[in-house]
């Protein structure tokens, strides 16, 4: 089964075929997406990478989480649905209408 993994702290410079190539070293890529800002296009410094079974992926945060790549220790983790992380609304109540 594949798994998704969130890799952070990348440098600017970082492009998606360098993920891929140092994230093949642990197994099949399946897809990279590098996370730009919508308005400048710039990269935010971080992406999700996946990974074709969850050994790889398992295998790459234990090697790649630390490593340093273009100059920045990368952070590699298990990439969370959306549903599992904060909603950003520490100490209020959640909306309930939608614009």
């Amino acid at each position: 089964m594949r798994k998704r993994l969130y890799v952070g702290n990348l440098s600017y410079d970082t492009s998606e075929d360098r993920l891929r190539e140092v994230f093949s070293e642990h197994g099949e890529v399946v897809d990279v997406a590098l996370i730009t800002d919508r308005y400048t296009g710039r990269s935010r410094g971080f992406a999700f990478v996946e990974l074709a079974t969850e050994e790889q992926a398992e295998e790459a945060v234990n090697v790649m989480n630390g490593k340093t790549v273009d100059g920045r220790d990368l952070r590699v983790a298990e990439a969370k649905k959306r549903e599992e992380r904060g909603d950003g609304q520490e100490g209020s109540q959640k909306r309930e209408d939608s614009w």
